[in-house]
């Protein structure tokens, strides 16, 4: 008898877990522009260049920044659901944001394993530049990680999140825009955390 591979479960970080960072800087900056995310931009290159404008254009520093996302807190529901998950199979946030954004938000949930990108700044804090940790890194982790032989479920609600959810074994969507649920019926949808546990629970066979 072949036994069952591990399971493992990938997560986005900000829609999933985390409220949207750049939308909360541009509540807090009054730049509205910055609310544009990868629900509404597929191409994550185009979108961060032209993030990294507005936030010259403004005058914006890491600082700046940072300060929005001391005040954040994880959403509703995502810390009891995470500890679940835990509890059960080992946990990787995919998240195309960047260390020094990540690190206060993934520390209120007990600093689950983060993969994710990093910034370049000057001598005056403002960001002049952002690297990849590698060329769609969502994807490639998971096939890295199905490699290794565990079972991959991914969750994400975004564009940026597609090709990690086609590479997984199971995935579903957490509370997509409408374009993405349209595009994908293939994949389940969660409106919550706790229907997302429910379809967690039934790929893991609970």
């Amino acid at each position: 008898m072949i036994a069952a591979l591990p399971n493992l479960a990938c997560l986005d970080m900000e829609g999933v877990l985390t409220p949207e960072i750049w939308v909360n800087v541009a509540q807090k900056t009054g730049i509205d522009v910055l609310r544009r995310t990868t629900r509404d931009e597929p191409d994550y290159d185009t979108l961060m260049t032209w993030r990294l404008g507005i936030l010259r254009e403004h005058g914006l520093t890491l600082a700046d920044i940072q300060r929005v996302i001391g005040k954040l807190e994880p959403l509703p529901e995502s810390g009891e659901f995470l500890s679940w998950l835990r509890a059960r199979v080992p946990v990787v946030v995919l998240s195309d944001t960047f260390y020094p954004f990540a690190g206060p938000l993934l520390e209120k949930l007990g600093q689950p394993a983060l993969f994710c990108n990093t910034l370049d700044t000057d001598a005056e804090g403002r960001i002049t530049g952002y690297r990849l940790r590698l060329p769609d890194q969502k994807r490639a982790s998971v096939r890295a990680l199905r490699g290794l032989n565990f079972r991959v479920i991914a969750v994400g609600d975004s564009y940026n999140d597609l090709s990690m959810l086609e590479e997984a074994d199971d995935a579903v969507l957490f509370r997509p825009p409408e374009a993405i649920r349209q595009e994908h019926p293939e994949f389940p949808v969660a409106a919550d955390h706790r229907s997302l546990r429910e379809a967690i629970s039934r790929l893991l066979g609970d």
